[in-house]
This record gives structure tokens, C-alpha cells and sequence, in this order.
């Protein structure tokens, strides 16, 4: 009585020599997708990257990062944040590339201009009350960044604590994807 619902074809799913014929079926017919498809993951891992930005100082939260790719003035870079403030080491950052090596930073009371153009204006305190040092003025040296972002909280070159973004702390060009 206990057999009674139980088919044989559903019995033999669980057959060993019946899965072993299945198996091999299967990688037949779909083991060289799947190697191409872990092969790509691979390519597209070791090019690209996927970041989500620490803070919200920019329109967008999502980015899509090309390692390695050095980002030209007025577009997206990521780069890693070499600590201090309320963030952790490590943490990415994502800004707009505002002056390169060789551009002048100057600053008019608490107003910063990269070769003359506005970038934006330092503010006396953060939003937690902690006073913030303003950033360095004088000429990029080769291999630094002046990042900056639209957002009047945005924790940028305007400030000290995140100064002239090194080399070294450059991830890549980052586009925005959401």
C-alpha cells in the first residue's frame, strides 16, 4: 500500500546509475556554457567592479568601476579612503575629478577654485558639529587628484582630512549606474 503513489519513473530519479546517465547528459549538453560563463565572470572580475559609494554627497549610489582606468577632469573616479573622519579605511569613495598635476587650487575665504573655476564653498563644521580643517591650496603635484562633488556636505578636497586624492588610493574610472 505504501508504493501505491510512489512511481517507479519518480524512484528511479534517485537512482545512482539513473543520475550518473543524467549527469553526463547534462554536462554534454551545458558543461562548455558554464565554462565560458565562470571564464567571463573571471575577465569581467579581474577589468571590473561593482562599488557602492560610502556616502550619499553624489546623485547616484551605484557605480560600475574600471580598475585601473585613469579618469579625465569632469568624470567619476572611485578611489579608497585612507581613514579618519566618520568613515574606515578602505572604504570607497566616489567623486568628480575637479583638477589634475599641474592645475592651480586657490581659495577666497572659504571658497575653493581649481584654475579659477568654482568648485565649491568649505563649510566652518560637519553636520555632527565637528569643526573641519580646510584643504590645501597651491599646484596639483603630478599623481594628485582634486576631487569634489555638488553636495554642500560632500567630504571632498575643499577638506583637510581628505586632501589631494594620491595614486595609489585610485581605484579607477567609475560610471554611474543607479
Amino acid at each position: 500500500m505504501r508504493n501505491l503513489f510512489l512511481h517507479h519513473p519518480f524512484i528511479d530519479r534517485f537512482d545512482r546509475d539513473s543520475f550518473r546517465v543524467r549527469l553526463a547528459k547534462h554536462l554534454r549538453n551545458w558543461g562548455v556554457a558554464c565554462l565560458l560563463l565562470i571564464v567571463g565572470a573571471a575577465l569581467f572580475q579581474a577589468h571590473y567592479g561593482f562599488g557602492l559609494n560610502a556616502s550619499p554627497s553624489l546623485p547616484y549610489r551605484f557605480f560600475l568601476i574600471h580598475k585601473g582606468e585613469m579618469p579625465q577632469r569632469g568624470e567619476y573616479i572611485a578611489f579608497r579612503w585612507h581613514g579618519g573622519g566618520p568613515y574606515p579605511a578602505g572604504v570607497t569613495f566616489v567623486k568628480i575629478v575637479a583638477g589634475m598635476s599641474g592645475d592651480t587650487v586657490t581659495r577666497a575665504d572659504r571658497d575653493f577654485f581649481v584654475n579659477a573655476t568654482h568648485v565649491g564653498q568649505a563649510k566652518a563644521v560637519s553636520r555632527q558639529g565637528v569643526p573641519l580643517e580646510l584643504g590645501l591650496t597651491g599646484v596639483l603635484p603630478a599623481g594628485r587628484y582634486y576631487v569634489r562633488a555638488p553636495h554642500p556636505d560632500s567630504l571632498d578636497s575643499r577638506y583637510r582630512l581628505t586632501g589631494w586624492v594620491s595614486e595609489v588610493q585610485i581605484i579607477g574610472r567609475a560610471y554611474a549606474l543607479f
